[in-house]
């Protein structure tokens, strides 16, 4: 349940409209290094939230979104009853979740460069694929 949730927040996070109202104190100079379980989901994706400037709230929030996640995480990793493959998709479930919510944090502004270098990224994949050659069978 918790990775079909995180997949529906992937998935809705970058379709996400304007309209929806976040806070758009003053933004300072504070930015989060992305956790470790950000990391996960690979590089290219933890490098979407990368030189943002958060508000002191906005930083709370993000702290207690990684460490929430980071506790979720600990449990499945070390629940006995999951083999590899399940411990995997939980947690990057959890990293996904974890995306999600900390997009909802986000100025409408933040939004919109977070959208950007979402579109930048999957330009570039796009371009890295078409200069593949062809697997041959």
């Amino acid at each position: 349940m918790a990775v079909a949730a995180g997949f529906f927040f992937l998935c809705l996070a970058p379709g996400l409209t304007r309209a929806q109202s976040v806070s758009t104190a003053p933004t300072q100079t504070h930015t989060v290094a992305p956790s470790g379980s950000q990391m996960k989901m690979g590089p290219s994706a933890s490098d979407d939230f990368a030189g943002l400037a958060y508000t002191d709230d906005q930083k709370a929030a993000i702290d207690k979104i990684h460490q929430e996640t980071k506790s979720h995480q600990e449990m499945v990793a070390k629940d006995e009853k999951l083999n590899a493959d399940q411990k995997d998709a939980m947690i990057l479930g959890y990293t996904r979740l974890e995306y999600g919510q900390i997009y909802r944090q986000l100025t409408p502004e933040q939004k919109r460069q977070v959208q950007q270098k979402i579109r930048a990224r999957r330009a570039e994949d796009e371009a890295a694929k078409r200069k593949q050659p062809p697997t041959q069978r």
